[in-house]
């Protein structure tokens, strides 16, 4: 179905004037906030493995992904080989459909085939974000109860290996797959990717071979067992009173979103679409790899993590036609090619998601990168919702893409509540909430989240959002105090609660203020205990190491009390405008803030 179909589908006759009227099906009704995506195309009722079948019965020859950085290239038929080899492996560990296996690593050739093979037998893949230090990966395996973990040996400053062993120095004394760790109660097996994976650990290459033809048998028989509505994947997300949750998905979930994402793309088997954004997320691994897959288009990962020269050199040397990023990722890119031009002619398309895009950004986009690339759709979505709900067609105008986040993906309703929870009128920002087949499973563990967060089938989002007449959608604030900083979501209570453990401090505070590389940065106001001495430098030590390093606060300000309310409920806007008029009207200042 071509794009104009999709989005109007509906037409209407008008009898007196004997013609058929057009009406858009993505537009509110009757002046209230609440839009229902069109109904085409049906939604898919498979799973992951039969996605990847699908795409090797129609593409098989083609190339699937490159890995140029790993020096892999490899077609639809060779993945699908070394996915079945994998799955096998996967089963000789001794896991079964439902077991949870982690994954720590920035974008490999490992990553994604553990993806489709922990899918090809029912695993629960359970995405850990490469910059996690030693309390966030202790809390995730545990949390979710991860009977292996496929690790990277290293990622820049990140030692993936020493920190598994810090967690787990029992490794030390045993055998691989057999894993008795204190810290790590449920973890068994340890698979690095590195020819040398260290005592009690596999390698990946022997994880690869270790089924026979036993397991290999095993494989139909599995396929069997498995359903579109099982849970297949587990990514966290953090909370706002608390420690991240696991957001769990189906296939269904996954598989539909990613076909509805790449279908307002108009990707096609020509395609080769380059994904610099990071595999553990949604943008990665269900936008990118699975939408690549639906469609038979090549993947094309410039490396481990996001380098502006080095994807620059692979779209030209690749002959990429469609890009993923967030804003500071191509502001990234668009400042290398200043001063060395690279030929992008066959760019057309991608996603620029993630963070609000300046309009500035996006003209220079479609300028500077090549004059083709003026297909660049804008996406909005949540972790809970697989992750797309809106998203910008390729024709719509620049202003649209940059002002709004689009119109509604198909198959979901949306509406925009008060404070009441009644529908507000079109013009009224409100909270955003969605019904649909991608809402999530519920998070892992926690019923009580899940309750708060899903009501009725629907998930509230916690942003504020206004609509249109014609169905757009502009998100125009946050209900909850997440920080979106360079794509990445970041909570303050999380932060808070970490900063709480420190033995000086009496009550601390995080949020975020504007920044003009990556959107926002975070701030926090801590108070000393009465009769002690706090640095800043103290805390954000105590931080390094703990956490992922974005979300350690780049402004930190000790204080002697922090503005509340008559009710005692801390004021953060008040403290965010403090901050932010601070480093407006003292130049020193704000040298500072930025040298740190």
């Amino acid at each position: 179905m071509s794009i104009l179909s999709e989005r109007l589908a509906v037409r209407i006759p008008d009898r007196d004037a004997r013609v058929e009227t057009t009406v858009d099906v993505t537009a509110p009704r009757e002046g209230m906030s609440y839009v229902r995506g069109p109904t085409t195309p049906p939604l898919a009722y498979i799973t992951i493995p039969q996605l990847l079948r699908n795409a090797v019965s129609r593409f098989g020859p083609r190339e699937a992904a490159v890995f140029p950085e790993q020096g892999i290239r490899m077609t639809y038929y060779d993945l699908d080989r070394a996915v079945d080899e994998l799955a096998s492996g996967l089963l000789a560990l001794g896991l079964g459909k439902g077991d949870r296996v982690g994954i720590w690593s920035p974008n490999r050739f490992e990553w994604v085939l553990t993806q489709f093979a922990t899918a090809r037998v029912g695993l629960v893949l359970v995405n850990i974000n490469p910059a996690y230090r030693l309390g966030e990966l202790e809390y995730a395996l545990n949390k979710v109860g991860c009977k292996a973990l496929i690790a990277a040996k290293s990622f820049k400053s990140s030692d993936y290996s020493g920190m598994i062993r810090t967690l787990a120095p029992e490794l030390e004394d045993c055998e691989p797959g057999q894993l008795r760790a204190a810290k790590l109660p449920q973890l068994r097996s340890v698979i690095v990717m590195d020819d040398q994976p260290g005592p009690g650990a596999y390698s990946f290459d022997m994880l690869q071979q270790l089924g026979g033809p036993a397991q290999q048998l095993r494989l139909p028989e599995v396929d069997k067992t498995l359903g579109p509505d099982d849970a297949i994947n587990i990514q966290f997300t953090s909370g706002t009173t608390g420690m991240p949750k696991g957001a769990t998905l189906s296939h269904y979930n996954i598989v539909n979103n990613a076909r509805y994402v790449t279908d307002r793309m108009g990707l096609s088997e020509t395609d080769r679409l380059a994904i610099p954004v990071p595999l553990y997320h949604c943008f990665g691994m269900v936008m990118g790899v699975l939408g690549a897959v639906s469609k038979g288009a090549t993947m094309i990962f410039p490396g481990e993590g996001f380098d502006a020269a080095q994807t620059l050199d692979a779209l030209s040397k690749e002959r990429c036609t469609a890009l993923y990023g967030v804003p500071t990722m191509f502001v990234a890119m668009l400042e290398n090619l200043e001063g060395n031009p690279r030929d992008l002619s066959n760019m057309r398309t991608g996603i620029m998601a993630g963070a609000p895009c300046p309009v500035e950004v996006m003209q220079r986009v479609n300028t500077d990168m090549n004059m083709n690339m003026k297909e660049v759709t804008i996406c909005y979505g949540m972790t809970e919702t697989s992750p797309v709900s809106f998203q910008s067609f390729v024709d719509d105008p620049t202003d649209k893409r940059c002002e709004t986040v689009g119109r509604v993906h198909p198959h979901l309703e949306v509406k925009i509540i008060d404070q009441d929870g009644r529908i507000a009128p079109v013009g009224t920002q409100g909270e955003l909430c969605t019904r649909g087949y991608s809402v999530m499973k519920g998070y892992w563990d926690d019923t009580q989240k899940t309750v708060e967060s899903i009501m009725d089938g629907w998930i509230h989002t916690g942003d504020l959002a206004v609509f249109d007449e014609t169905g757009f959608c502009s998100i125009v604030g946050r209900v909850k105090d997440m920080i979106i900083r360079g794509g990445e979501n970041i909570y303050p209570r999380e932060i808070e609660e970490y900063l709480m453990r420190h033995p000086k401090v009496s009550d601390v505070q995080v949020f975020g203020i504007p920044d003009e590389k990556f959107g926002e940065e975070v701030c926090a106001w801590a108070i000393a205990k009465p009769g002690v001495d706090l640095t800043e430098d103290e805390l954000r030590n105590a931080l390094k190491g703990q956490i992922a390093h974005f979300k350690v606060p780049r402004h930190i300000r000790i204080v002697e009390e922090l503005p509340m309310t008559i009710t005692g409920k801390p004021q953060k806007f008040v403290m965010r405008d403090k901050m932010v008029e601070m480093s407006k009207v003292c130049g020193c200042c704000q040298r500072e803030l930025q040298r740190r």
